[in-house]
C-alpha cells in the first residue's frame, strides 16, 4: 500500500505535496519521496528519503526545490526492502518522473521491453 499525490498551482507546491504526504502517510511509512519540474531550469528534480515523511520535509528544508507542479509517494514496503533505490519517485533519463501504487507482477517483462527501446532506470 501506498499514498501517492501530485499538485499543480500558481505557487511553490511542495509545502502542498507534504502536507499530502503527512496525510497519507498510514498508506506507507518506509519512505518517501518529491520530484518537481524546476521553475528555473525546467528539469526534473527529486528528493527521496528511506524513512517517514517528517524526515524528507528536513531534507526538503535544507534544499531550494521549489515548483509550481510535482507528484509525491510513500511506501509501504511489501515487495523489496525499504531503501534509496526503492523509494519513488523513480525517474527515466530525467525526462520522466513515475510513481505506483501495488504490486506490477509482470515488471520484470516490462523493465526488459523498457530498457530495449532505450530507457533507464534510476
Amino acid at each position: 500500500m501506498c499514498g501517492i499525490i501530485g499538485a499543480i498551482a500558481k505557487r511553490d507546491v511542495v509545502p502542498i505535496l507534504i502536507e499530502g504526504l503527512k496525510r497519507l502517510e498510514y498508506r506507507g511509512y518506509d519512505s518517501a519521496g518529491v520530484a518537481i519540474i524546476n521553475d528555473s531550469s525546467k528539469q526534473l528534480e527529486r528528493q527521496r528519503v528511506t524513512g517517514k515523511v517528517a524526515e524528507l520535509e528536513a531534507k526538503l528544508n535544507d534544499s531550494a526545490l521549489s515548483s509550481q507542479i510535482g507528484i509525491a509517494h510513500t511506501r509501504w514496503a511489501t515487495h523489496g526492502k525499504p531503501s534509496q533505490e526503492n523509494a519513488h519517485p523513480h525517474f527515466s533519463k530525467n525526462t520522466i518522473a513515475i510513481v505506483h501504487n501495488g504490486i506490477i507482477e509482470n515488471h520484470h517483462l516490462l523493465r526488459e521491453q523498457l530498457e530495449q527501446n532505450g530507457y533507464e532506470f534510476s
